[in-house]
């Protein structure tokens, strides 16, 4: 408990209104400048003062993606705490990850002392010369969206809620604050204005007049098309698209999906590719979705009319986008697919039921080659990422959280919970998994999570820190390292540009390769988790089995399973 003697100090009351704010975990990896944070947090060793929990996490790329993936999960903002410039160095990575998937996190770093002497804080290390920087917050500005440095003399509490607030405003997204060690050992200034609301400013409403301009144009449509790439984040707004789409016969597609925005059984599901149904498409309204198709492989067809539904449908932090657009709306897909079906139901369209049956025609293809896909699969030496996702769905529990960082053919895969699935990062920051699963774990610990990653991605998610904090933490989730031995996302592209250039006639691709492939199954065994190595199909179930029972029972678990390029 607080010495009654002792004046309350910036870094208590900094820490007690992330409390009262409702953040409930800060992901830290300390330094020199802690040492205010430390002592605050002695201080109050079992007194009633409430605290966030803080979770050592000894790489800052970790922290931020434990953050992302709690936050994913549990709907709650958390922080994230680092060491002065080098420590948010570490931290961009995840926190362009976390920017391009509207992720509100409060990255806090301390800030190197400034003052050579006269402050119980001042200067004491070699390295309190070298970590000062003209303009630290300089180095990740683009990325969030605010920042400052807390100043003596300014209520820390105030600082924290405008912090909090920003980042929880759509579109949300982080933001950075950093803290001098002399100010944080420096007596708290009281607040102002201490009044205790929901965080974030209300989200935009539709409005109304484009909400039934775009149930006109739906309604007159002989093909009407929904793309989603994040909508079913909000539980609101996933309920209400399958509603939407099953009274009115409206396909979905899920493309380039960060999240499942429809369940893969329901029956206006198409699935997660755009090449066969967008050309064909006389509408498409589009539904939270930064990448709704990639033009140089498929478009919509001349005249089709195209409408955008999302908190900035414009995507203003893309430099460069040139979507085709008839009708930009600004709101929440939470609030305006409500809206939009009470809007359809006035406009009465009036081939539902034909269309209705044709997508019942289009989805029994899809499924069809689908199940042929997997029985070509089932002998393919090395294994097939359709294999594994096929056995995943025959023994993983049926609201497993699914965080897919390259390798698993999200077409293949059943998911049918809300918040069951995290999509690669359109940032395409690597290392994202590993984290993302310790903090949706953290925050709904009874799910089963299930991390599929590619041998690349494995090694770029810091993975010996990762396992740390899962046995430190007893987070026990399933790891499937996708191993092709190659940077596949690499020598597609090559051959992309190139189809028949000399790298993609060459036996050995430059640049490409990740051989000799270390034994991957090992690092987790250094921090008493399970490892397992699957070198042929047959030895797939079993090994899944295993790992599924490890799991349960709280074990971490990491399968490196030999797999073919994709």
């Amino acid at each position: 408990m607080t010495d009654a003697v002792e004046q309350e100090i910036s870094a208590e009351a900094y820490i007690g209104r992330l409390a009262e704010r409702g953040i409930e975990y800060v992901f830290a990896n300390p330094g020199t400048d802690f040492a205010p944070i430390i002592e605050a947090i002695s201080r109050n060793a079992g007194s009633n003062r409430k605290f966030p929990r803080f979770v050592t996490v000894p790489h800052e790329n970790v922290a931020m993606a434990m953050a992302h993936g709690y936050y994913r999960v549990s709907g709650k903002m958390a922080a994230v705490m680092c060491h002065v410039t080098v420590g948010t160095g570490n931290t961009i990575c995840g926190l362009m990850n976390a920017a391009r998937d509207g992720i509100p996190v409060l990255l806090a770093a301390g800030r190197t002392p400034i003052t050579d002497t006269g402050h119980i804080a001042s200067r004491n290390r070699g390295i309190h010369w070298g970590q000062e920087s003209f303009d630290q917050g300089g180095m990740l500005r683009e990325y969030v969206k605010w920042d400052t440095e807390l100043r003596a003399g300014q209520p820390v509490a105030s600082v924290v809620d405008r912090a909090l607030d920003i980042a929880m405003t759509e579109p949300r997204g982080p933001v950075y604050l950093t803290l001098p060690r002399e100010v944080l050992a420096d007596p708290s200034v009281p607040q102002r204005r201490t009044e205790m609301r929901p965080l974030g400013a209300t989200p935009p409403s539709p409005d109304a007049d484009a909400i039934r301009e775009a149930a006109k144009l739906i309604a007159g449509a002989e093909f009407p098309l929904i793309i989603a790439s994040r909508t079913g984040r909000s539980k609101l707004a996933f309920d209400a698209l399958a509603a939407l789409a099953q009274e009115f016969a409206l396909p979905v597609l899920q493309i380039e999906a960060t999240d499942l925005s429809m369940s893969t059984e329901h029956p206006m599901q198409l699935g997660f590719d755009p090449g066969k149904l967008l050309p064909r498409a006389d509408v498409v309204l589009v539904l939270d979705a930064p990448v709704p198709w990639i033009p140089r492989v498929v478009s919509p067809k001349q005249g089709a009319k195209l409408i955008h539904l999302a908190p900035d449908p414009l995507q203003t932090r893309q430099p460069y986008r040139e979507y085709e657009a008839d009708l930009l709306i600004t709101g929440t897909s939470a609030a305006g697919l409500p809206m939009l079906i009470n809007a359809l139901r006035d406009a009465k369209p009036s081939n539902v039921e034909a269309r209705r049956q044709e997508v019942a025609k289009l989805r029994a293809e899809m499924l069809k080659a689908r199940a042929e896909m997997l029985e070509k699969s089932r002998h393919l030496d090395p294994v097939s990422p359709t294999l594994i996702a096929a056995t995943l769905n025959e023994l993983k529990a049926p609201d497993a959280v699914i965080i897919n960082e390259l390798g698993l053919p999200v077409g293949q895969i059943d998911m049918t919970a809300h918040g069951c699935y995290m999509g690669g990062q359109l940032a395409g920051g690597l290392g994202f998994g590993l984290g993302a699963a310790l903090g949706a774990k953290l925050a709904d610990p009874k799910r089963e999570v299930i991390l599929t990653v590619g041998d690349g991605s494995y090694m770029f998610g810091n993975p010996l820190p990762a396992h740390f904090v899962a046995k430190a933490e007893g987070l026990a989730t399933l790891t499937i390292i996708f191993n092709n031995k190659v940077w596949q996302a690499v020598r597609g592209s090559t051959t992309d540009v190139y189809p028949h250039g000399v790298a993609a006639k060459a036996n050995v691709m430059p640049l490409v390769d990740l051989k000799p492939s270390p034994d991957y199954e090992k690092v987790v065994e250094a921090c008493g988790g399970l490892g397992i190595k699957v070198e042929r199909p047959e030895q797939l179930r079993d090994a899944l089995v295993r790992g599924l029972a490890a799991v349960r029972a709280g074990t971490p678990t990491v399968i490196n399973v030999f797999t073919q390029p994709r």
